[in-house]
């Protein structure tokens, strides 16, 4: 149970590093459309690369036990926690109900940067409670031995949620 605060700071950290700067450029009214597009595709050809490449950069690996929130910033960051967010994100950010094209471009800018962190928030909450609760599961019926006869490798299906996140986005615009 110690560990899940970590584990949360680090993929928090990882999705703000990701959505703030969008949050931000989101106040180009002018250009919301095509960062969207932009946005999806960069989800969809980074989902198209774990797919080819499923090499883990080492470098992940030689983070210490202790700095158990950078090893999940590091990871979430490397898995493309954030950017999965992106087009979701923007899509929450739209900008066509606004009454006037003339309000504060500091207005809009933080009121993104708030559903910024609000979608970090949540999905970090949702991230640490499902996994928390089956680590939880496994641990107290299955013990760790279990664990480590029957790993398994998800990253084909992480390439692919990416590559739906990516379609559903260009989809949305």
């Amino acid at each position: 149970m110690g560990a899940l605060a970590p584990l949360a700071a680090g993929h928090l950290l990882s999705m703000l590093v990701i959505l703030l700067p969008f949050a931000l450029m989101t106040a180009l009214l002018d250009w919301q459309r095509e960062i969207r597009i932009g946005a999806s595709a960069a989800v969809i050809a980074f989902g198209v690369f774990r797919l080819v490449n499923r090499r883990h950069p080492r470098a992940l690996a030689r983070i210490r036990p202790t700095q158990l929130a950078l090893w999940s910033f590091a990871i979430a960051t490397a898995h493309g926690a954030g950017l999965m967010l992106l087009p979701i994100y923007l899509g929450l950010c739209s900008t066509e109900d606004l009454d006037t094209v003339h309000r504060a471009s500091s207005i809009l800018m933080a009121q993104n940067a708030a559903t910024a962190v609000l979608v970090s928030l949540t999905h970090t909450l949702s991230m640490v409670t499902a996994g928390g609760v089956i680590a939880l599961i496994v641990y107290g019926s299955l013990g760790l031995k279990f664990i480590s006869r029957s790993w398994f490798n998800l990253d084909f299906v992480w390439a692919m949620s990416l590559i739906l996140i990516g379609a559903i986005g260009l989809l949305t615009v």
